[in-house]
C-alpha cells in the first residue's frame, strides 16, 4: 500500500459543526493517512455515494467537487494516503446479503475511479454482517488491487471479543486488511486482555489492555492502531493528552511507559494511531499530530 511502518491517521469532516473546517489540501503534514468522513447510503441496499457537502462548501466560501478531486491528487503528491470512511455515527450503510454486498464493492469502486481515493474505511457503528463485509471488500480488492488499503474503526464493544461480527470482520480478511483504529472513546469502563478487570476509559491502562485483546487474538501488531479523540469537542468521554497516547504506544511497543497493566509481550510493529479528527485537532491547535506523529517515526 506504500504506508510507512508506523502511521498516523485522522479524519476529515466532510460537513460544517463547530470544529474548524478546512480544505482537504490543508490537512496538517503530520497525517499520513487521511479519511474524509463519510460516504453515505443511497436507496440501493449496500451502495454508497460522495459528493462535497453544501454546508461545508458554503462555509469555505465555494469548494466543489472538483477542488475536492484536485485536493485528493495534492496530498497524494504529498505521499499522503487518501481513503473514503464508509458509515460514521449516524451512517445506515448496510450489507446484508450478495447483492448489497455486490452494490457496496461496485459502489465504492466507483467513488475511488471518480475521485482517486486509495481505499475504504469501514466505520459503520450500528451493525455489519461479517459474511457478506467480507465479501464485498473481496470484490473490491480484486477490481483495485494490492495497493488497496483497507481500513476500520470499530467501537471498543465492537472489538471485546473475535466472536462479535465486527472482529470476525477482521479476522475474516486478515490477508488484505490494512489496519484496525479501533475508537478508545465514548465507551465508558471496559474488559482488558486480562478479563479479571474493567479498566476505565481516559487511561493508559485502557488502551493497552484494550488493545492487547486484538493483538493476543490474531491480528498482527501491524494490522492494530489506537483511535483517540483530538481533543476538546471532539468526544464525550475518553479523551486523553497525546502524551497518553505516546506511553500507550510506548507500553505496547517498548514495555516502556505503562500503566499498572502491563501486556504479556511487545509488539514493536504496533501500527501506529488514529484520531477523530483533523478538524478537532486544528480548532485545538493541532497538538495530538505534533506530539503523536514525531513520536510515531521513534518507535522500533
Amino acid at each position: 500500500t506504500g504506508l510507512p511502518k508506523h502511521i498516523l491517521t485522522g479524519y476529515w469532516h466532510n460537513f460544517d459543526n463547530p470544529a474548524v473546517e478546512l480544505r482537504l489540501r490543508d490537512v496538517p503534514a503530520e497525517y499520513d493517512v487521511v479519511a474524509v468522513a463519510f460516504a453515505e447510503a443511497t436507496a440501493t441496499p449496500g451502495a454508497v455515494t460522495f459528493a462535497v457537502d453544501p454546508g461545508l462548501s458554503a462555509a469555505l466560501g465555494g469548494y466543489t467537487d472538483a477542488d475536492f478531486s484536485a485536493d485528493v491528487r495534492t496530498l497524494q503528491n504529498r505521499g499522503k494516503k487518501v481513503i473514503i470512511s464508509v458509515g460514521g455515527e449516524t451512517g445506515r450503510v448496510a450489507v446484508n446479503d450478495a447483492a448489497s454486498a455486490v452494490a457496496f464493492a461496485d459502489s465504492v469502486h466507483a467513488l475511488i475511479q471518480r475521485y482517486g481515493f486509495d481505499g475504504v474505511d469501514i466505520d459503520l457503528e450500528n451493525g455489519l454482517n461479517p459474511t457478506y463485509m467480507a465479501q464485498a471488500l473481496r470484490s473490491l480488492r480484486a477490481k483495485v488491487g494490492s495497493r488497496l488499503i483497507i481500513a476500520m474503526a470499530p467501537q471498543t464493544i465492537d472489538m471485546q471479543s473475535p466472536g462479535s461480527s465486527y472482529f470476525k470482520l477482521a479476522l475474516d480478511i486478515k490477508d488484505i486488511l490494512t489496519v484496525v483504529n479501533t475508537q478508545y472513546y465514548n465507551s465508558g469502563a471496559m474488559l482488558g486482555c486480562d478479563r479479571n478487570a474493567a479498566y476505565g476509559q481516559g487511561t493508559v491502562n485502557f488502551i493497552v489492555a484494550l488493545a492487547c485483546i486484538q493483538l493476543e487474538a490474531g491480528l498482527r501488531p501491524d494490522q492494530v492502531g489506537l483511535g483517540l479523540p483530538a481533543g476538546p469537542g471532539a468526544a464525550g468521554g475518553g479523551i486523553v493528552a497525546p502524551s497518553v497516547v505516546n506511553a500507550a504506544l510506548d507500553c505496547l511497543a517498548r514495555g516502556t511507559n505503562c500503566g499498572s497493566f502491563r501486556p504479556p509481550r511487545t509488539y514493536p510493529g504496533i501500527r501506529g494511531a488514529m484520531t477523530w479528527s483533523v478538524n478537532w485537532d486544528v480548532s485545538n491547535g493541532n497538538g495530538f499530530a505534533r506530539t503523536v506523529a514525531p513520536h510515531l517515526d521513534t518507535l522500533p
